[in-house]
């Protein structure tokens, strides 16, 4: 089967793509190994993303916000950053933005279902559901791929957008950096007592952190990372134990606190390609860039790094280029590499910081939230790269 675009990966990234170049008439595929009832409809796993003004800007583009029911998006007005036992905090405030609020939660399944829901009505756009890519490859005339039915397709240029352990990455021979944190984290929701005030808390304790993100309905979402050994002894709490723990570990700012969802586990390794292209071949998301979750970079990139490539493509066919031209994919690759490599490797070393206990990694642990309420253009440098106000 002949095809323009062949996408594969049906996550949020890869759908965000799709919906970014649904208009140009290109024919597209998209090759997804669940089912599409799990698409539509899909089930939720723990994930809250906290999205930024500019993530916010492109899913209106994209006709995604409108899919999303207002009472599921959640604000966050205030940052508190807190290390070790020390009451002392690093603060953002919106005010300081000059927003009403600094970034917006939602359910990672929510995500998915309005970027699924915005592709409704493109009759160009064709999904393989319960499909697995078995081989891949590209030569100087087309891309193509074989499933795992044996069904055979071909397109002018093929997208991975198949997560950081990306197979059809690997079978493209494209190199990519492995960081494995040795540590775990587990996600929930929770009932509070106390009002979080749209506040949002990321503790950075000796033995593990601790982030608590203010969500509607007086709930937070509770994100635990700690060493993998450890998560049997917190996954095998009573849900009682297991809030008294949280309780605890936030120094009771929110009251009594209940377990609303199950525990989800996700291991903690971040990944970085070498490059985002090759011949009529390119990746984005997750399998371009796999981020540490504690500065909530995630989707953010991955969907700015889909908005590049599509308006990349977008403006070839305007202007009478090959969309599928090595010009066009390094253009992309260099773009996005040149803002994800800072992100990727400045988070990997707070991340390196804030988990060790050495003396000297706590006196400067100490001094940067000092150092960061105190020194203006930091502060601003900080917010920015944590809103995208002035990106949006």
């Amino acid at each position: 089967m002949q095809y323009d675009i062949i996408i594969i990966g049906a996550g949020p990234t890869g759908l965000s793509f799709a919906r970014g170049i649904a208009d140009t008439n290109l024919k597209i595929a998209i090759v997804e190994k669940q089912p599409e009832s799990l698409l539509a409809n899909p089930p939720y796993d723990g994930r809250e993303i906290a999205l930024t003004h500019l993530s916010k800007n492109i899913m209106k583009q994209l006709g995604m916000w409108k899919n999303i029911p207002t009472d599921q998006i959640s604000l966050i007005k205030k940052a508190k950053v807190l290390n070790g036992e020390s009451p002392y905090s690093l603060n953002f405030d919106h005010r300081e933005a000059g927003e009403e609020n600094l970034g917006f939660m939602m359910s990672n399944n929510t995500i998915r279902k309005a970027a699924y829901d915005s592709l409704k009505e493109f009759t160009n756009i064709t999904l393989l559901a319960e499909k697995e890519v078995s081989k891949l490859g590209t030569d100087n005339e087309k891309g193509w791929i074989e499933l795992n039915d044996g069904e055979y397709l071909e397109a002018p240029l093929i997208i991975a957008a198949d997560s950081r352990f990306s197979a059809t990455r690997r079978m493209m021979g494209i190199s990519t950096s492995m960081l494995d944190f040795g540590r775990t984290c587990i996600v929930c929701t929770m009932d509070i007592e106390i009002d979080h005030q749209y506040t949002a808390y990321e503790c950075f304790h000796f033995d593990r952190t601790l982030a608590m993100l203010p969500l509607n309905h007086n709930q937070v979402s509770v994100v635990i990372t700690l060493q993998s050994e450890e998560i049997d002894s917190v996954l095998g709490l009573s849900q009682d134990k297991f809030a008294e723990d949280i309780e605890r570990r936030i120094d009771g700012k929110f009251g009594k606190m209940k377990l609303t969802s199950k525990l989800f586990s996700y291991p903690l390794v971040a990944t970085f390609a070498k490059t985002f292209q090759t011949n009529r071949f390119a990746i984005i998301g997750d399998a371009a860039v796999g981020m540490h979750p504690v500065t909530a970079h995630g989707f953010n990139l991955g969907l700015s790094g889909a908005h590049l490539l599509a308006n990349e493509i977008k403006n070839a066919l305007q202007t009478g280029g090959d969309f599928y031209s090595p010009t066009i994919l390094k253009n992309y690759s260099d773009k996005h590499h040149k803002v994800s490599a800072p992100l990727y490797h400045g988070t990997n070393a707070l991340v390196r910081l804030y988990t060790k206990t050495t003396p000297l990694a706590k006196l400067a642990r100490f001094f940067l939230l000092r150092l960061g309420n105190k020194v203006g253009p930091a502060k601003r440098l900080i917010m920015n790269q944590l809103t995208e106000v002035k990106s949006a």
